[in-house]
């Protein structure tokens, strides 16, 4: 049998960083479509429905529940952004060092955190006036 290059899997890639935001991507991506379209659409249903019907979206995503699937949708909203933009910096060249695609695949995630802190920190403060 002939000696042919195997195909490149998870058994021959050491794991990084760079992979698991490169899942991440996905992962926020998927989570958007679904979980924020179902909120946007009951939205919409809701204001088109008239006032009982608002009151009880309202209600829902500002108990709890609802402001953690808020929380989340933010989180994934700003972790896509931010992976995005490394991808985009790929894209166009840049960003290849082994050493440099480590730190903004570890960066942007914390970056994203922070800019879901910093925007949920605003709407709380606002709510508190």
């Amino acid at each position: 049998m002939a000696n042919r290059p195997m195909a490149p899997h998870l058994q021959v890639w050491k794991w990084g960083p760079h992979m698991a935001i490169s899942i991440l991507h996905r992962i926020t991506g998927d989570g958007m479509a679904t979980v924020g379209l179902g909120v946007l659409l009951w939205w919409l249903g809701a204001m088109a429905g008239g006032p009982e019907a608002y009151a009880t979206f309202e209600s829902v995503m500002g108990s709890p529940i609802g402001m953690i699937v808020l929380v989340g949708l933010s989180w994934a909203f700003f972790t896509h952004m931010m992976s995005g933009l490394r991808h985009f910096v790929l894209d166009i060249g840049a960003g290849y060092e082994l050493d440099t695609n480590k730190t903004w695949s570890i960066v942007a995630p914390l970056i994203a955190l922070f800019m879901t802190a910093a925007l949920w920190a605003v709407i709380f403060l606002n709510l508190l006036k």
